[in-house]
């Protein structure tokens, strides 16, 4: 699978690097939280994260004055195992080189995506990230065997409780936590918990 850069042409549907932004003090914090011995941990938001002087100007700038959340995932993957969408973009910063798989929203057909879609794409380490809307994305992947950590801003509420609502339509069915809808590959845990199967094709794994 060929991986693009985050400033290749090929990542402008997808998103873009955001300038201006110094990351030095987050990226500290986050490389003092320990990673997971195996598998991936997600927090919305860190108080210790949220603590750093870049936590307003996130809100302020990125956002335009919107309450933001400012959280963290971390660990040891590989796999795409999923997709994700929000209503609106989200931000990732990692402490080292990451890699997004992402495809767009407009590839879903009656609920299902062909995996043969997606992208992959390597950002660099400290640079602010933005994830479209209409990307769908999931946990970030690692570059060697150290792992990631990657912190995630979205506004706040994004990826906690899952609102009760009785499904009327196809989209309700994905709707997995507040503002994310998700499609699960049949071969995911999340799956196995209930989540929507969306993801039609093979499993991405980039460590084949």
């Amino acid at each position: 699978m060929k991986i693009w850069s985050v400033y290749d042409e090929e990542f402008r549907p997808y998103g873009k690097v955001l300038e201006g932004y110094d990351t030095e003090e987050l990226r500290a914090a986050m490389a003092a939280i320990p990673l997971p011995e195996s598998g991936v941990a997600y927090e919305p938001g860190i108080a210790s994260l949220e603590a750093c002087r870049i936590m307003g100007c996130l809100g302020d700038r990125a956002y335009g004055g919107m309450p933001v959340q400012l959280g963290m995932c971390w660990g040891h993957n590989t796999k795409l195992n999923c997709l994700e969408y929000h209503r609106d973009s989200e931000l990732n910063i990692g402490t080292g080189d990451f890699i997004l798989l992402l495809a767009k929203m407009e590839d879903i057909v009656d609920g299902k995506l062909d995996t043969a879609k997606v992208k992959a794409f390597r950002a660099p380490a400290g640079v602010v990230v933005e994830v479209y809307e209409t990307s769908l994305h999931y946990a970030p992947c690692q570059v060697d065997d150290s792992g990631f950590r990657v912190a995630v801003v979205l506004p706040r509420g994004t990826n906690t409780y899952t609102p009760a609502i009785r499904a009327r339509n196809g989209e309700d069915r994905m709707l997995w936590a507040r503002n994310k809808w998700l499609l699960a590959h049949p071969d995911s845990a999340e799956a196995a918990q209930g989540a929507w199967v969306g993801l039609t094709g093979v499993n991405i794994d980039i460590a084949e």
